[in-house]
């Protein structure tokens, strides 16, 4: 099974309360149209969304296809939770890369808060860097 197969799920708090029950409706069917699920979480008032990456992808882009902003608030959280899905499957030492080229005077603490790696691994990647 590759990492693209897992499902990722979106926590929704107060979804309800924030989109409007109709809404709420309609995005549970956008959601099982694009082989997702969108359910609550047992009695609260709390939803999720459940779905692969690629379908929670399609989800997303037909929610922007609506040009509602009714959904304003699912689209953040889902586009959120894929950007931090996408960001585990880059390999260390590349996500290195990226945040010290995208911020060159970064910190070495900084990169180690930021991607969980170890001042070697860190100190390497500065090294290549400014090679």
């Amino acid at each position: 099974m590759k990492n693209k197969d897992f499902a990722i799920t979106v926590a929704l708090p107060s979804l309800i309360h924030r989109i409007g029950g109709d809404n709420t409706k309609q995005a549970k069917q956008l959601a099982l149209e694009s082989a997702c699920q969108l359910k609550r979480i047992r009695r609260s008032r709390n939803w999720q969304l459940i779905g692969e990456a690629s379908a929670l992808s399609a989800l997303s882009t037909r929610i922007k296809n609506l040009e509602s902003d009714n959904f304003a608030y699912l689209l953040t959280k889902l586009e959120l939770r894929l950007a931090a899905y996408q960001e585990q499957l880059e390999p260390k030492s590349e996500r290195l890369a990226r945040l010290i080229k995208e911020k060159p005077n970064i910190t070495l603490a900084e990169l180690l808060e930021q991607t969980d790696c170890s001042l070697a691994e860190a100190r390497l990647a500065r090294f290549d860097a400014e090679l």
